[in-house]
This record gives C-alpha cells, sequence and structure tokens, in this order.
C-alpha cells in the first residue's frame, strides 16, 4: 500500500481476465476479489512461497507516510473518523469528545505513530519490514517507487504477461508526495518528534537503501 497498488490491481485484473483495460477507472478495493496467503491451507502456502514469483515495491518511507496521511485523512471519510478522530482526540488540547478528524495535522499523525506498535499499524503506513516480510519471504524481484514504470515493466516482462499488458500511466492530475513537499511537512514537526518516528522505520531505510 501507497507504492501504487491500485494500479497492480488493475494489472493483475487484467491478467485474470476480469477488466479488459488497465485504464478502467474504478474504485480499487484492497481486500475484494483477491486470495490472500492465509486464506490457504498450510501446504498450499508452502508451495506458493516455493513456486511463484514474487515481487514487493518499496517507497522512501517517509515520503510513504506522507502519501498515506493525504490520502487518508485528507480524501476518505472512513480514515478521518476511524483514525482521525481518535488522532485528535489523544493529541489536540480541547478538541472535544466527537471531531470530526478531517483536520488531522502531518505533527498529530507523526505523535500517533510514536506510540502505535508497528506490527499493530494499519497497512498503509505499518513499516514494509513487518507488512511484507522480506527477511522471511525471498522475494524474486524488489522494486521502487523512483523507478515504477521501469521496474513495473520488468516484472511484467518476467512473468511473461502478454503485450497489450502495461503498467498504467500516472493520472494527469496525480500529484505524489515530492520530496518538496515531504521537506515543506517535516519543517512543521519538532526535531525530537522526527527523532522519535525514524527508528520505527529504520529497517525500512537500512533493507532498501534509503538515504536516512
Amino acid at each position: 500500500p501507497k507504492v501504487a497498488c491500485s494500479n497492480w490491481k488493475r494489472v493483475m485484473k487484467v491478467l485474470a481476465g476480469v477488466l479488459d483495460s488497465v485504464d478502467v477507472r474504478l474504485k480499487m478495493d484492497h481486500r475484494s476479489d483477491l486470495v490472500f496467503l492465509a486464506d490457504l491451507r498450510p501446504e498450499e502456502i508452502r508451495y506458493r512461497l516455493q513456486h511463484y514469483f514474487k515481487f514487493l515495491f518499496v517507497r522512501d518511507p517517509l515520503e510513504r507516510l506522507l502519501s498515506a496521511y493525504r490520502n487518508k485523512f485528507g480524501e476518505i471519510r472512513e480514515y478521518q473518523q476511524r483514525y482521525g478522530a481518535e488522532i485528535v482526540r489523544r493529541y489536540r488540547a480541547g478538541a472535544g469528545p466527537s471531531p470530526a478528524g478531517d483536520d488531522v495535522t502531518f505533527p498529530e499523525f507523526l505523535r500517533y505513530l510514536v506510540d502505535e506498535d508497528p506490527e499493530r499499524m494499519n497497512e498503509h503506513w505499518m513499516p514494509v519490514y513487518h507488512l511484507c516480510q522480506p527477511c522471511a519471504v525471498h522475494y524474486d524481484f524488489v522494486g521502487s517507487y523512483e523507478r515504477l514504470e521501469a521496474d513495473a515493466n520488468q516484472v511484467l516482462e518476467w512473468v511473461r504477461a502478454p503485450p497489450h499488458v502495461r503498467f498504467p500511466a500516472r493520472q494527469a492530475w496525480y500529484r505524489p508526495a515530492s520530496p518538496e513537499s515531504l521537506h515543506y511537512h517535516l519543517c512543521s514537526a519538532p526535531r525530537a518528534l522526527l527523532q522519535d518516528v525514524l527508528p520505527k522505520y529504520i529497517l525500512d531505510f537500512s533493507l532498501f537503501a534509503y538515504p536516512l
């Protein structure tokens, strides 16, 4: 999540014959229509881990956090009500018992992350180390958000996808979290708060060679 997972689901639906084109505009539910390893019997899990092509895409940990913050608290009512309201109640003085949760600040979100157990975080801001278990699963390929198009095409080539199946192009209106926008948001957070957050994501920085 937050590393172009919606586009990957479109690709997989086209490969499975469920969609005709990756350009179909529809909301991608990350839970429906998918079979997860946890849904399978132990022997089925072992077979897939041994024989299936396994790939992982990663992103600069702080840019991924900013993307989750902007998307979930700026656009999605469900996240505002479920997480945003709780964050405001915890970390904003005089918030009242029933905040809307639609105006969470980035420092408030970071304070929430400091207090959360990484293994119990929501998947959109859980460290990739915990979410994808790269030390337990032998991934055949690790791509990056920063080289998304080239790395995605490499994956499609290796899985022998038909020529008409391509990775969706980024929409013209989409403005991803960038180093500049990240710098802007980090400047609003106390240095001590950043020093408390970074250890939660230190394995993502070190395993995937992102500069700290």
